[in-house]
């Protein structure tokens, strides 16, 4: 893998004042020899201070996060900036464009495929400009994400445990800071485990919070305005936005993922009929639902019960499942110790 960038864009990182552009992704088809896809960016940037990385459309079906930051984008003036704020609200462009999680191009899941690849697939190469230009630049990254098509999810910040105790103290103070009503500290090892943004960032030293905001290939209202103010909030933490007039965060209930018995798979195809609902408390043994056979009565029906308790993070959407169609995912809570308070704009 080479470090040398094939995406290029006329945004002068270090030029104050408002910039909007794009990036230009290589992308040579039938139609277009020497085309490019552009990736919408702004910068914002007035004198020295922390850099903001903030991030929507790694997969392009989940709404929340690219509505939030665009409208971020359109109203921030560099004059109420204390440093530098840097914008990609359609990251995955050609998986937004086409409406999907993952790209139509090279059928890539970009939060899969970091730190990605200047030689490689277009994903490969959105990966490897984030990894290798975008994220050295940022003293923080937020990386906007919701359920997608698949999934309905309870609204939640989520980030990995740090490689030192203050480090994660950092981490957990702007989880809180975010103020989502759930708070989700994961070891790193489910998901993508190492080859999603959060887990580049985390390599380089840089702050990173995650997000799933709703879901169902719908725009959830509140999940949106959740995305808004909570990055706000964290802007002005950090002393990016001193002077930005922010609601209180709510209190956050700190959980996790308490290994992979808190995933519920459907086992057979059929039309699964959900017994319970996100934000539900379950118990171990409680029935889920019940997946009924698309061939009708003459197949018996089958019941999915829960093999831990906790509470309801996320529910599959559509009802037609396929056997190792995620159904459900069960979040515990996760005692914390005091985190001290932090300067971040130091």
């Amino acid at each position: 893998m080479t470090n040398d960038t094939r995406i290029w864009t006329d945004v002068d990182f270090d030029k104050d004042g408002k910039q909007i552009s794009c990036l230009r992704l290589p992308f040579s088809s039938d139609r277009s020899a020497y085309g490019t896809i552009p990736i919408p960016i702004v910068c914002i940037r007035n004198g020295v201070g922390p850099t903001a990385l903030l991030i929507s459309g790694n997969h392009g079906d989940e709404y929340e996060g690219q509505v939030a930051l665009s409208k971020l984008a359109r109203q921030l003036d560099a004059g109420e900036l204390r440093g530098r704020i840097i914008i990609l609200p359609a990251l995955n462009y050609p998986a937004v464009d086409a409406g999907r999680r993952v790209s139509p191009l090279d059928q890539g899941n970009l939060n899969r495929m970091f730190p990605g690849d200047a030689n490689g697939s277009p994903t490969d190469m959105i990966a490897h400009y984030v990894s290798e230009v975008l994220l050295p630049l940022a003293d923080i990254v937020i990386d906007l994400h919701s359920g997608g098509t698949s999934l309905l999810y309870l609204p939640c910040c989520l980030i990995r445990v740090g490689k030192t105790a203050a480090e994660t103290a950092r981490l957990v103070e702007l989880m809180h800071v975010f103020g989502a009503p759930i708070g989700s500290i994961s070891d790193g090892s489910g998901g993508g485990g190492a080859t999603t943004l959060s887990a580049t960032a985390q390599a380089l030293g840089i702050p990173a919070l995650t997000t799933e905001l709703g879901g169902g290939a719908s725009l959830s209202r509140a999940g949106e305005k959740l995305a808004r103010d909570g990055v706000l909030r964290v802007l002005k933490h950090m002393g990016i936005l001193p002077d930005a007039i922010v609601e209180p965060a709510g209190p956050t209930r700190s959980m996790r993922v308490d290994g992979r018995q808190a995933f519920t798979y459907a086992p057979v195809r059929g039309i699964f009929e959900p017994a319970v609902a996100v934000g539900d408390e379950v118990q171990a043994g409680d029935i889920a639902g019940t997946i009924h056979p698309t061939a009708g009565p003459s197949e018996p029906a089958r019941s999915v019960h829960f093999a831990q308790s906790g509470l309801v993070a996320c529910q599959r959407a559509p009802a037609l499942t396929e056997p190792g169609d995620c159904l459900f995912k069960l979040v515990v809570d996760m005692p914390l110790p005091q985190v001290p308070r932090i300067n971040l704009a130091a």
